[in-house]
């Protein structure tokens, strides 16, 4: 393990690693075989304030515009502790970090809580367990999501299986909801849908990382995948992203975000994704 300038950085081998920020617990990059999966924009700021354009942030404790606090929460803007030192067991290098409740969130979310985010490195594979521990006397509901950013070759290429006859609520269309009747999902516009009640064993992306990938979504307590691109109006309003970007992008953000979900008092939720290469 390496730790340099907020960034924690763990090799299962030299070409196999992964690469977190203590901003937000953001992984930066997951590299296999020297083949980075994940996309973080060129002109992603890196000013420990403003959320990591890339990588996996993390959402908690809102998801989307929030009257409390900023969009998606304050999870992906904190500065989080490591929780342990790197452990390497039966072939992995595992890693957790923490966040606990401060003035500053219970200014925004009067909670006690304590999150705790596992990062667990295979050989082709990244596991990724938040935990959710309610240290409050009373329960609270929540949204979360992992808002996993994959690099790819050109946009046009990419296919997303596994969406096939599920609902979902197109943001881009002012929130209508419909059925997704494709066996494969490319994207070609803004394109901003929710997919609700995913099966946690279906969702597959082809074509990222060199273009020549494919990564295998695996989820436990994550019903919901969003699928996210810009397109190039929006990317030009973005200040964080290149005018070009939406090309070499596509997320694939597995979350509980269609409904909340609650932690009892005293009590903890956990929600895991796993991405394997296959």
């Amino acid at each position: 393990m390496e730790t340099k300038d907020d960034l924690v950085s763990l090799a299962l081998s030299e070409d196999t690693q992964v690469t977190v920020h203590q901003h937000g617990a953001t992984i930066l990059s997951w590299k296999v075989k020297d083949q980075d999966i994940l996309f973080v924009s060129k002109k992603s700021v890196f000013d420990n304030k403003k959320a990591i354009r890339g990588g996996i942030p993390l959402v908690f404790p809102c998801f989307g515009p929030w009257e409390n606090g900023p969009q998606h929460g304050f999870a992906r803007i904190k500065r989080w502790k490591k929780e342990s030192e790197a452990e390497r067991v039966n072939g992995r290098i595992s890693i957790s970090f923490s966040l606990e409740d401060d003035d500053e969130t219970r200014k925004m979310w009067n909670y006690r809580f304590k999150l705790v985010y596992t990062v667990d490195l295979g050989e082709n594979d990244l596991k990724l367990t938040l935990t959710i521990n309610n240290t409050d006397s009373k329960p609270f509901d929540f949204t979360t999501l992992m808002h996993t950013y994959f690099r790819c070759k050109n946009i046009d290429d990419v296919r997303i299986q596994g969406l096939e006859g599920l609902q979902f609520t197109d943001k881009v269309a002012g929130g209508t909801e419909a059925k997704e009747e494709r066996t494969t999902v490319l994207v070609d516009q803004n394109y901003d849908r929710v997919y609700m009640n995913c099966d946690p064993g279906k969702i597959k992306v082809d074509c990222v990382g060199n273009g020549k990938t494919s990564v295998a979504l695996s989820l436990s307590n994550l019903t919901d995948v969003v699928v996210w691109n810009p397109w190039q109006e929006k990317a030009k309003a973005m200040s964080d992203f290149d005018d070009e970007e939406y090309k070499t992008m596509i997320c694939v953000e597995a979350g509980c975000v269609s409904r909340t979900a609650t932690a009892p008092a005293g009590g903890s939720v956990s929600f895991t994704q796993t991405l394997r290469l296959c």
